[in-house]
């Protein structure tokens, strides 16, 4: 029998927005719906253009960390902006997302990033670390991402002891403490 406490509520099943699957209805993944919501109906992207979930493991110093992509935007083939969503505070969650962007895609580093409470958002340029913009109007709609996108290059990702770095980065930000 599994034992496992939680500090989440859990209210039961209710159904993904965008692909329709089951999950476990808790505040979290709420917010999580709500962001989904807004990025088709405010921001305007395709449900074919938004993939949830996408994962990341690392393993470093015994310590095994699933990190998860709350959603990533994909754009003309092109993976162009990911989202992170997490209670409290953003700039705590700042360098995770930079590191996720800069690993994820093992052909490029996806060049946008946005970290958010559902309240708050900071959308990050993944090549400097800069922040472009506060609040939730700052996740620019769908036209503008293809607007920018004739003007972002395509980065390499990183490689070697940069991609390690990256990685440990993200095993040490997303390491979920509060649950063990």
């Amino acid at each position: 029998m599994n034992t496992h406490k939680s500090h989440h509520l859990i209210y039961g099943k209710l159904t993904d927005y965008l692909t329709g699957e089951e999950l476990t209805d808790t505040d979290d993944e709420r917010i999580r719906q709500d962001l989904s919501r807004m990025m088709i109906e405010e921001k305007h992207f395709r449900r074919e253009e938004l993939q949830p979930r996408l994962m990341i493991d690392t393993f470093f110093a015994r310590c095994f960390v699933r990190s998860v992509i709350e959603l990533t935007v994909s754009l003309e083939n092109r993976q162009v902006m990911i989202l992170r969503y997490g209670p409290g505070s953003l700039v705590s969650r700042e360098r995770a997302a930079i590191a996720a962007a800069r690993v994820l895609n093992p052909s490029y580093v996806i060049p946008l990033a946005v970290v958010t409470n559902g309240r708050e958002a900071e959308l990050l340029d993944t090549s400097t670390g800069k922040i472009l913009g506060y609040g939730l109007q700052s996740i620019p709609v769908r036209q503008t991402v293809l607007q920018w996108m004739a003007e972002m290059p395509v980065i390499p990702p990183p490689d070697g002891r940069k991609r390690e770095q990256e990685m440990r980065i993200l095993n040490a930000f997303d390491v979920e403490r509060c649950c063990i």
